[in-house]
């Protein structure tokens, strides 16, 4: 699939993108090239693989250990609030 100036422009007008005649030109040809790839990858047979599950199947990622680092500072954080109650934050009312 090729796209021609005149589509990109379309693209681009719908989303919002204000591009000059001569990025429309550019872009079209980057465009076209990346569907291109696409098509490639569709027309590739795929009906004998299995899919994958996760792409580390079979393999182990390293992981750091999962320990807290950070202090609680709850209390001092609410002595800037305005109100508080039992550890909550109170603010106003904005639904009716």
């Amino acid at each position: 699939m090729s796209l021609t100036r005149k589509d990109v422009e379309a693209i681009a007008h719908l989303a919002r993108l204000a591009i000059t005649e001569e990025e429309a030109s550019l872009y079209a040809d980057s465009l076209s090239r990346i569907l291109h790839l696409v098509e490639q990858l569709n027309a590739a047979d795929v009906s004998t693989t299995e899919p994958m599950a996760h792409p580390l199947a079979g393999l182990v990622q390293r992981l750091r250990a999962d320990e807290v680092t950070a202090t609680d500072q709850h209390e001092k954080f609410q002595l800037n609030a305005g109100k508080v109650s039992s550890g909550l934050y109170l603010v106003p009312k904005v639904i009716e």
